[in-house]
């Protein structure tokens, strides 16, 4: 069995008490490093929303990178596996793909912020 198939060999869900965090369960791998910073606003996605996932970090990780060009064709972090699908949860330029990773999740779309809350956020 390889690495990544140890870790989608995971539990798949995650509950508090009587009530399950996210809807559907899913697995979701994330591939990053500690520099990245895209990788960790992705991390702070998948907390926020109480989503579970295992990471794997491409410098820690004996041939962890070359899986993720093997799948994706470049080294570019982060990269989600969702039940097995390779999806960048990111655009150059425009970082972290919240609506979108929002959407495909099944999560509620985000209530819209005043300009103020986001000058305040930490």
């Amino acid at each position: 069995m390889t690495f990544v198939m140890e870790l989608l060999s995971v539990p798949r869900s995650l509950s508090r008490g009587s009530r399950t965090i996210y809807p559907d369960p899913v697995h979701i791998l994330v591939y990053s490093a500690s520099w990245c910073r895209d990788c960790r606003e992705a991390k702070r996605f998948l907390d926020a929303n109480h989503i579970p996932y295992s990471e794997i970090d491409v410098e820690e990780t004996p041939g962890a990178i070359e899986e993720v060009v093997a799948h994706v064709g470049k080294r570019a972090i982060p990269q989600f596996v969702i039940d097995g699908e390779w999806v960048q949860p990111y655009e150059p330029g425009r970082g972290f793909l919240h609506a979108e990773m929002r959407e495909r999740l099944g999560l509620p779309r985000e209530k819209p912020r005043s300009v103020l809350s986001l000058l305040h956020r930490k």
